[in-house]
């Protein structure tokens, strides 16, 4: 970890960033833990890696979504996870909300790794996707790995009978807090492919799409 984990960190993110189902997110808390911890890794180090990493693979997973279109993604994307719903609420979403998606998309899980593809898939504008991509990637990178390192640190400095009521405490505070946003995530997440499953316009344009892609 201590010779090769900058670079296993960034190319897990950049993959994940690309369209591959891997614990990105997971990875950048575990290692800011492990910084915090032993001291083995720089946390700048960490951040550099994961923000590089995000903002790298992104741009490739545009450039595929781009290439391959609609079409393509929707005969191969079921094996990385980006089934036909997926591709429909990438749409909607992307229809409704823009290039703040993109930057938003970072925070969401459904949608961080699938993000790009679709951006580039939608035909966004690349200076409209690069932009938000990279303050998506700053914000999401940078603020995971310095909050978990920060109070990695902090539990550390903590000593005798309030250490073992703090530690405990900050996990469950923790793990209450996650839960709540991964519960609502779903939640809105199903509203909104309920919304996109009733557009008579966005399931044409699609078609129409798909249709013509096939012809091409």
């Amino acid at each position: 970890m201590t010779h090769y984990g900058y670079g296993v960190i960034g190319v897990v993110v950049m993959l994940e960033s690309m369209g591959l189902p891997l614990p990105a997110e997971s990875i950048l808390i575990s290692s800011a833990l492990y910084a915090a911890t032993t001291h083995k890794l720089h946390i700048w180090g960490i951040v550099g890696a994961g923000v590089s990493g995000a903002i790298m693979g992104d741009n490739f997973g545009y450039l595929i979504g781009k290439e391959c279109g609609f079409r393509l993604l929707h005969r191969y994307g079921r094996r990385v996870g980006l089934t036909p719903d997926r591709l429909l609420l990438g749409r909607y979403i992307f229809r409704k909300h823009g290039g703040s998606v993109v930057f938003f998309g970072r925070f969401i899980a459904v949608l961080r790794v699938f993000v790009a593809l679709l951006a580039g898939a939608n035909r966004m504008p690349w200076h409209t996707f690069l932009t938000h991509n990279a303050l998506g990637g700053l914000c999401w990178a940078g603020g995971y790995t310095l909050a978990a390192y920060y109070l990695g640190h902090e539990a550390m400095q903590l000593s005798g009978p309030l250490a073992w009521v703090a530690i405990p405490l900050a996990l469950v505070v923790g793990g209450t807090i996650m839960l709540f946003l991964k519960k609502n995530e779903r939640r809105l997440t199903a509203e909104a492919m309920q919304a996109a499953k009733t557009d008579k316009r966005l399931i044409a344009g699609m078609e129409k799409e798909l249709d013509v892609d096939g012809q091409n």
